[in-house]
């Protein structure tokens, strides 16, 4: 309940409450508070209960936690039923990505000779600046029929 209360907060909370109520009556605050909550807590857990009843014996395991969409997810995406361990198992991300240099390197050996036999100025180095590539004077742009 009180997860992200550090000691120096709670020390603080001390002295504070010693310092509104005084020694004497801070007992008595204590049990008055603990007492509420504890009627708060048993208040909760009987209308869980009585939601539960009213659902039927087909939700007799439903949580009242289930309706966070986090928990939700979490709850039936652990369940592995669509098999999701086995693909996020299955994808190697080093191999992918060695595949990946591989092509790039490959498809950089392909071009560099035409490259260089065009006698570019940058003798035989690419160029690495990000130019549009506009289509040719009679080729059109590529075109997405989905995207229309």
């Amino acid at each position: 309940m009180f997860n992200d209360i550090g000691p120096l907060e709670l020390v603080t909370i001390v002295v504070i409450a010693v310092l509104v109520f005084g020694p004497d009556k801070l007992p008595k605050v204590i049990q008055d508070v603990t007492r509420t909550l504890r009627k708060i807590r048993e208040f909760s857990e009987s209308a869980k209960e009585d939601i539960r009843q009213e659902l039927g014996p087909e939700f007799k395991d439903f949580e009242l936690e289930d309706l966070n969409p986090k928990t939700f997810i979490r709850k039936h995406l652990d369940a592995d039923e669509l098999g999701l361990k086995e693909i996020r198992n299955g994808f190697d991300l080093k191999k992918e990505m060695a595949e990946v240099t591989d092509a790039v390197n490959s498809r950089e050996a392909e071009s560099s000779p035409a490259a260089s036999g065009s006698g570019s100025s940058a003798g035989g180095r690419i160029d690495m600046t990000k130019r549009p590539e506009g289509p040719g004077g009679d080729e059109r742009p590529p075109f997405d029929v989905d995207a229309t």
